[in-house]
């Protein structure tokens, strides 16, 4: 083999080598030869030999010389000239990994697809305005929020406008941010679109595509080949697209000259990364907003408390519908009580209780020709029972898991354990003696079933689980759907587009159950995550000048159930964000949940040198429906544990870097006890 030959011109790189090891996550120096000079520029991929093996890494810096005192090797070879990670995505990461106390490794490979050799062949070149006809957009939706047309003229002038919009009830928020979108991209400047879900995806593609081609919008979501997923980032990463839009990964995307970043709904878990280190696409555009000067609009029906945070800081602005236009907009709000939309409690001899306010709201919206929304917060027939006599939770003699009825004609009704799937022939309570049940909740076909009885010869229609209707025309009908699997309203085939409650189709009437079942979840956001659930169904609801109603099963004077009420958003999101304040909760305050053996707690906190003010808090009992990552022998290292630390806010890497050292340090050690580090989760219990 002949001799290698360093370069002429800065002969050492420093890469990055993709191992996702945590005391290995830095970088080292190599050489290149002459002949891999012109192409290893920073941000290409090439491959090194690490530790006797091929491995791959990126080109971070080309140096003249080294400050390491061994002998350098070569590297093995460029992979692709493409510079897929470009300083501000390095940046970018860099960044994260201190926030969240984990590898840049494992970032980069969710923010960067695999290499794909065919797609490095498709057309790059032609220019975003040759790819299709550009149709000049319609602002005029953002007319109807305080100071919208204001934040509209900052972006469209390239300044920076941070803002956390609260869509109008009935408003297409998609629409609006299309017209934006379509008006950035025309003068030069890139968006990006992220939301949470393939269904959010199709509805923001189709509402761009009322402006500009199909092949003027990008859309990236990890479902997609791997040869179109790397074929569109490398369109993006050339400047070739302007628009993009996605789910979490696209949070990423190396879109040239950012003007505008828009997130949909950032309190859906959906935008939370499932894998180490559980980066949330929120943060994600946060932090680019600032290291980009990229204009930023966090979008949603309701408001999270960390949105607040952001609000009430100054770093972004209310954009908020004016209140006459909120209340020419809203449907009839109205509360009937906990036990006014009752169906079938008692499964010995059970009736079907309507209230009669709820009762007259479905059949006018159905005498109108309108479907009715009836949001049901479980699915199945009867997820959960109880004695009927003590209401004490019916539980299995064989595992002690819960009893349901998943289904209503399965094994004739016999309640089954969710658990092992034993059949419970014989129940007795076990407090009372009963041996009678009782539905606890109502699960979304037997909800159908029971509104089929009050409401004969109507159609039923029944979305969620493993079934999820995407739009239904606008006629009589039952729509029973979980909540996020809510259907769509179309024009009925043959309407007149004169008649003013058809152009504008939606449902003449919503019934929103379970509202204790969503209420009484031993979560910190149950209340937020409720308040979302129930404002995205109500927003789906005609207005109280066509007839439209929401109904909801609660009782008046609960704040959570006043604030939804009375359309106030982002009332409650300051009641929830002062609520975590008194109680020193995130985003009052940065935590982080570290899960792990007794052992390996002990042995983490000995090492980690924690901010000055931090407290610790556990540690206890990892929740029963949690697992730690990787092969966890609950004999040999006893049941898995969770202990918090929270410090107050401050620079948001502080607790992430001492986290992200103690972590490195364990790595060095080799010890491969399982542990998870996750700050500042969406949930903590």
């Amino acid at each position: 083999m002949p001799k290698k030959t360093p370069a002429s011109v800065k002969p050492v790189v420093r890469v990055l080598p993709l191992l996702g090891v945590s005391h290995l996550d830095r970088p080292f120096d190599y050489l290149i030869t002459e002949d891999d000079s012109e192409a290893a520029q920073p941000g290409v991929r090439v491959r090194i030999r690490f530790n006797g093996r091929l491995v791959d890494a990126l080109l971070l810096q080309r140096l003249s010389e080294s400050d390491f005192d061994g002998k350098l090797a070569f590297i093995d070879r460029v992979i692709s000239p493409f510079q897929v990670y470009p300083p501000q995505l390095a940046s970018l990461v860099d960044a994260l990994a201190d926030r969240y106390g984990g590898n840049r490794s494992d970032i980069i490979r969710f923010a960067i697809p695999p290499r794909h050799a065919k797609a490095e062949e498709a057309d790059l070149q032609t220019p975003f305005e040759e790819l299709g006809e550009i149709s000049e957009p319609d602002l005029s939706s953002w007319s109807a929020y305080q100071f919208g047309e204001s934040f509209v003229d900052f972006v469209l002038d390239g300044h920076t406008a941070r803002a956390a919009w609260q869509v109008a009830p009935g408003d297409d928020w998609a629409a609006a941010i299309a017209a934006l979108g379509t008006k950035v991209a025309l003068g030069g400047r890139g968006v990006l679109v992220v939301v949470p879900d393939q269904s959010d995806v199709d509805v923001v593609e189709a509402a761009f595509r009322h402006y500009v081609s199909a092949k003027q919008v990008t859309v990236l979501n990890v479902s997609q080949g791997p040869q179109a997923r790397y074929r569109r980032y490398l369109s993006v990463l050339v400047g070739q697209s302007r628009i993009v839009i996605g789910t979490k990964s696209a949070a990423f995307a190396p879109v040239n000259d950012l003007g505008l970043m828009v997130i949909f709904n950032d309190g859906d878990d959906n935008l939370v990364e499932r894998s180490a280190p559980y980066v949330h696409s929120r943060e994600v555009l946060t932090t680019r907003s600032v290291k980009e000067g990229a204009s930023m609009l966090i979008v949603g029906h309701s408001r999270t408390a960390e949105t607040q945070l952001l609000v009430s800081s100054g770093w972004a602005h209310d954009l908020v519908a004016a209140e006459s236009t909120l209340r020419t907009r809203m449907p009839a709000m109205i509360a009937v009580g906990p036990y006014g939309l009752n169906f079938s409690r008692s499964l010995a001899s059970g009736t079907t209780s309507f209230d009669g306010r709820a009762y007259q709201a479905v059949k006018s919206s159905l005498d109108r020709g309108a479907p009715v929304l009836v949001q049901s917060p479980r699915k199945g027939y009867v997820p959960t029972l109880a004695c009927a006599q003590c209401f004490t939770r019916a539980r299995c003699r064989h595992c002690n898991g819960p009893l349901s009825l998943p289904h209503a004609h399965e094994q004739a009704a016999t309640p089954s354990c969710a658990w092992c799937g034993k059949l419970e022939t014989r129940f007795k309570c076990t407090e009372c003696g009963s041996n009678r049940l009782r539905a606890v909740v109502m699960g979304s076909e037997r909800t159908a079933e029971e509104l089929g009885r009050v409401f004969p010869n109507t159609r039923i229609i029944v979305s969620g689980g493993n079934k999820v209707i995407d739009e239904i025309p606008h006629a009589p009908a039952l729509v029973v759907a979980t909540p996020g699997a809510e259907p769509r309203v179309t024009r009925s085939m043959g309407a007149s587009t004169s008649d003013e409650a058809d152009t504008t189709p939606a449902f003449g009437a919503a019934l929103l159950l379970g509202a204790g079942a969503l209420l009484n979840r031993q979560d910190l956001r149950a209340g937020e995550d409720a308040m979302a659930k129930w404002l995205a169904a109500a927003t789906m609801v005609a207005p109280a000048a066509h007839g439209g109603a929401v109904v909801i099963a609660a009782n008046p004077g609960v704040p959570v159930i006043d604030a939804f009420l009375g359309w106030d958003v982002v009332g409650f999101a300051q009641m929830e964000l002062t609520a975590r304040r008194e109680v020193r909760f995130p985003p009052a305050v940065h935590m982080a949940a570290i899960d792990g053996a007794d052992a390996a707690l002990d042995d983490f906190l000995s090492v980690a040198k924690l901010p000055e003010h931090a407290e610790i808090l556990g540690p206890v009992p990892l929740p029963d429906h949690l697992s730690l990552p990787g092969e966890y022998d609950t004999k040999r290292f006893g049941p898995p544990q969770r202990l918090l630390i929270r410090t107050p806010l401050g620079p948001r890497s502080e607790l992430g870097k001492a986290l992200r050292a103690a972590n490195s340090n364990r790595s060095a050690r080799k010890d491969d006890l399982p542990l998870r580090i996750q700050v500042d989760p969406i949930n903590i219990g």
